[in-house]
């Protein structure tokens, strides 16, 4: 059996950095358990899975798809780089000219259209609550060591825990921190975390920035240490720095050590369109 494989680079106009996934292109059923067997072989953040609905449908010319992520440990009900990486294939390798792709996921439809040398994927976005700071002490402790914070928040509907930085600290401070992913994990006393987003606003320092906001995500509870560009996370961040900054269009960086950039557009109607632009560096076959 071959199966068309594909790695993207997403969220960076660079090869080997973004966040690489890997792309799956199914003419037909796979077994459930190949599913994990692969992505744990690809040992990625995510590998895609994207599916054909009906045996008529084609990677070219249909319009609507089934598509599902999988760490190298779990499935995972929501991934913006790989449904980025997934667009991609489908608009660049197979030419796909439908205006606009449909991905029917278990975080319901999300849609993928061009946008000059961008791709801007329509997915939901996610409000969050104030959180008990006692609650998750041992864990914000564990993740900052001493760096002080200005607000925890949570977004139920994705598990992730979004802690602030202090505005006193520069982008720097973020991206020298080191996280020990495992004794976060560790930390993580309520079992209602399952993705760390440690995220800090840009400097007054910093005028002529062309960033809003940064960020880093830690997401050991799926089997990544550190993300180093997770779409799914600004359906969570797109929301607090709208509502923080009093803006709907922000532009962001995540400041991990491969990064990437992330246009966000914060809709009226519970929606977030996430823009980025992608690197294919891999095309081949898997024979199982």
């Amino acid at each position: 059996m071959q199966i068309s494989i594909f790695t993207v680079d997403a969220f960076t106009n660079c090869p080997f950095s973004g966040n690489p996934a890997a792309v799956c292109l199914l003419e037909s059923e796979l077994n459930e358990d190949l599913h994990q067997n692969i992505a744990a072989e690809m040992n990625l953040s995510e590998t895609a899975f994207i599916r054909k609905l009906n045996p008529s449908d084609s990677f070219s010319k249909s319009s609507c798809f089934g598509l599902r992520w999988f760490t190298p440990t779990n499935e995972v009900p929501l991934c913006g780089h790989a449904t980025l990486a997934s667009a991609a294939v489908l608009f660049q390798i197979k030419e796909n000219s439908n205006s606009v792709l449909t991905f029917k996921t278990l975080s319901g439809d999300l849609y993928a259209r061009q946008a000059g040398d961008h791709i801007v994927l329509d997915m939901p976005l996610y409000p969050t609550t104030a959180e008990d700071s006692q609650q998750v002490k041992e864990l914000v402790k564990t993740a900052l060591g001493d760096i002080r914070t200005q607000d925890i928040r949570y977004a139920p509907a994705t598990k992730k825990l979004l802690v602030r930085l202090s505005d006193i600290y520069e982008r720097s401070v973020l991206e020298k921190l080191k996280v020990d992913p495992q004794a976060v994990l560790l930390a993580e006393k309520t079992g209602k975390v399952k993705g760390l987003i440690i995220t800090l606003k840009r400097s007054v320092s910093e005028k002529a920035g062309k960033y809003d906001f940064y960020c880093r995500y830690f997401a050991p509870w799926n089997g990544i240490p550190e993300d180093p560009v997770t779409g799914s996370a600004y359906t969570v961040l797109g929301s607090y720095w709208s509502e923080q900054l009093g803006k709907t269009e922000m532009f962001a960086r995540q400041c991990s050590q491969r990064g990437g950039d992330l246009r966000i557009s914060v809709r009226g109607d519970g929606r977030v369109d996430i823009a980025g632009q992608v690197v294919i560096v891999l095309k081949g076959n898997l024979t199982i």
